[in-house]
């Protein structure tokens, strides 16, 4: 497996995920036991292939990786699900964006939206 990793890194992270499902496609045609989960593999590759143009997202100055994403999760569980807090869904949904502005130092921006929203 680590060496299978080793050589599709590159490829993979130059956006070039056609040529892996390619690979594993190829793989399956040899490998009889394995070659459902190979060409279901291969499938996923194919599929988002879109998803996996990274050298272009890099170039665009986006991050890859779901470590940010997870931070900021945490953060909002940490501020809704407290001690003794209890939330309606109205009302955990009319604060999620005031909290949002506020870990982004948006919130002069984000406040006029919101206390101008109809009532969900």
């Amino acid at each position: 497996m680590q060496r299978w990793y080793q050589a599709t890194q590159t490829p993979l992270f130059q956006g070039h995920a056609e040529q892996i499902a390619a690979k594993l496609t190829q793989a399956a045609e040899s490998r009889s036991q394995a070659a459902e989960a190979l060409l279901a593999e291969a499938g996923y590759f194919d599929k988002n292939k879109r998803r996996m143009q990274y050298l272009e997202f890099r170039e665009e100055g986006y991050l890859l990786g779901s470590g940010m994403v997870e931070s900021g999760g945490k953060q909002f569980k940490t501020r809704f699900c407290g001690p003794g807090m209890r939330w309606s869904r109205p009302g955990a949904e009319r604060l999620i964006p005031i909290r949002a502005a506020m870990m982004s130092d948006r919130f002069d921006e984000t406040r006029q939206l919101v206390y101008n929203s109809p009532q969900n």
